[in-house]
């Protein structure tokens, strides 16, 4: 499955020899973009190790994934997989589960001690990296690849930062977190905890540093003003999660309310309901619109977690909340001028976060948008050269899996930064479509499913309520993929070409074609399941060689 672009020869005939008629068109081997690939925020090759775990090639297949993602046991939990809905096998059963596979490979590396293969050189350079979060553990991690010293500066007492203090660890086991995050660590980046910094000026300056990544995430609660919000003992979720991650889970009383509709929401409830709780939400708009995903609202639904939809809180007593109905009339939030009461001894406000920036206002050049993030250019430096800034803190949708795509990103440009040079963007390959695809073996293999356990079992603790693939069960999903737009040696057009015209090259070096015996019937475009096969008008070729001169 390489990425490897299969063209025709220069010294390509123009048809083929013989009594039949000319030939008007030629096939030509050619490497298309995989949809998943193109849709995964960290920039994972996935189709590479996908094929990889098709062979049971485990350790290899985790190597091709860590290349550009060091926490797969982590976004095979976490991540919304986009890749997903962008798989081409929705079209005949449903899609690949791309996430459950990585978990595989994430949970097995750890089982097997499994060790990250990179070349150990040294560039003698010096890189800040500040907050241990999702972007600056990536950053960290592929700048040690690239042979540079990293050291993290982090205000908190561990690495993680919102995988630690934001996702509860019903959806992600702190064992597979730290694991992962002390193999990273353990590439040679030094640690420096508890430590907020205020001047970096004067840290780069201090420690000798060549550039500085910021990663400090989006940790501040937004707020609003409710009139009579202060008798009401009232909490953000930022907090809250935080402090019942540390062991500090404050008393809640026997009815919970949280504000807001996000991911966050969702966890404040479920997390409110496993200390005991009554958990119900309060949202302003209805479940089409709300902005966490239907499934976690669903899991929440299932455990007990009521949801009020199309509510807003107009005022506060104590514990009684005074809410307005809301209607969408023409897609639009409408109040109705009705109003009921809702009774709760707290209040969680999960209404989104903020950055907290102002630090960086000493630093020259630096712009900030009006919600506080920070301007970044296209290779993530803000406006101070060698200062570069991703994750929460930069405009972009807020997910792990998007957090740790510009930490690896700001790392190869960082790593370019260092040696004075610029980064030449290949372009991209053309994205196959099912439409493109050939499949003849339409047989249906529907998504193994991941077995979750009983709502009135999970509901009272945090062990992680989704179980992993069997390693039957992930070789099944594994061979599920359909390769899209990259030749697999499936023997598919050798097999069919009616003249002999196709030359096979060994395993793993695919075919050629011998175009003095080949016809242009297009039989083995026709069959290519995954279209790594294209047509060539063969009177365009005739008027780019006439072009350049060759004919």
């Amino acid at each position: 499955m390489s990425n490897r672009d299969m063209t025709a020869p220069a010294n390509l005939q123009l048809h083929a020899k013989g009594t039949g008629a000319l030939r008007t068109q030629h096939p030509i081997y050619k490497d298309f973009l995989p949809p998943c690939n193109n849709a995964c925020p960290a920039g994972e090759n996935i189709q590479a190790w996908l094929g990889l775990a098709q062979n049971e090639q485990y350790e290899e297949a985790w190597q091709k994934l860590v290349e550009e993602n060091p926490l797969p046991g982590v976004h095979g939990r976490v991540c919304y997989h986009p890749c997903e809905s962008a798989c081409n096998r929705t079209a005949i059963d449903s899609p690949v589960s791309i996430h459950a596979i990585e978990r595989f490979l994430g949970d097995k590396a750890l089982e097997e001690k499994w060790g990250i293969s990179f070349n150990q050189h040294k560039s003698g350079k010096r890189v800040l990296v500040i907050g241990g979060g999702p972007s600056g553990l990536s950053a960290a991690y592929h700048l040690t690849r690239a042979g540079h010293e990293v050291e993290i500066y982090e205000a908190g007492p561990m690495l993680g930062g919102m995988l630690h203090f934001g996702i509860p660890a019903y959806r992600l086991p702190r064992q597979v977190l730290d694991a992962e995050i002390q193999r990273i660590v353990d590439m040679g980046i030094k640690v420096r905890f508890n430590y907020k910094v205020s001047d970096i000026a004067k840290e780069k300056l201090d420690g000798n540093f060549d550039a500085v990544f910021i990663a400090i995430g989006a940790g501040l609660a937004k707020k609003i003003d409710i009139p009579g919000q202060a008798a009401a003992k009232m909490l953000d979720a930022v907090s809250f999660l935080h402090d019942v991650e540390t062991g500090n889970a404050p008393k809640l009383g026997r009815k919970v309310a949280i504000y807001g509709g996000g991911n966050t929401a969702m966890d404040a409830a479920r997390t409110a309901k496993r200390l005991g709780a009554e958990a119900f939400i309060i949202y302003r708009r209805d479940r089409e619109h709300m902005p966490a995903h239907d499934f976690e609202a669903e899991e929440a639904l299932t455990e007990g977690v009521k949801i009020n939809w199309l509510r807003t809180i107009k005022n506060i007593d104590d514990t009684s909340f005074t809410v307005e109905i809301m209607e969408i009339k023409d897609g639009k939030l409408t109040a109705t001028g009705m109003y009921e009461t809702l009774e709760a001894d707290a209040l969680i406000m999960a209404l989104g976060q903020d950055t907290d920036t102002n630090f960086l206002t000493k630093l020259s050049g630096i712009q900030f948008k009006q919600d506080g993030t920070v301007e970044v250019d296209a290779t993530m430096m803000t406006g101070h050269v060698g200062v570069f800034a991703g994750g929460d803190m930069v405009p972009s949708e807020r997910t792990v899996t998007i957090a740790v795509g510009h930490g690896k990103k700001a790392a190869k440009n960082i790593d370019a930064y260092l040696k004075a040079t610029t980064i030449n963007k290949v372009p991209k390959h053309d994205i196959v479509g099912f439409e493109k695809l050939h499949v003849w073996y339409k047989t249906l293999a529907p998504q193994q499913e991941q077995e979750m356990r009983a709502a009135e079992e999970r509901a009272n603790n945090f062990e992680e309520v989704l179980g992993g693939l069997s390693a039957k069960e992930a070789l099944y999903e594994a061979q599920r993929c359909l390769s899209c737009g990259n030749c697999f040696e499936c023997d598919g057009c050798y097999g069919s070409c009616p003249e002999g015209a196709i030359l096979k090259l060994g395993k793993g070096n695919r075919y050629e074609y011998d175009y003095n015996k080949c016809t242009g019937c297009a039989v083995c475009f026709e069959q290519c399941p995954c279209h790594a096969i294209e047509m060539v008008n063969e009177m365009a070729v005739v008027s780019d060689k006439v072009m350049e001169g060759i004919y």
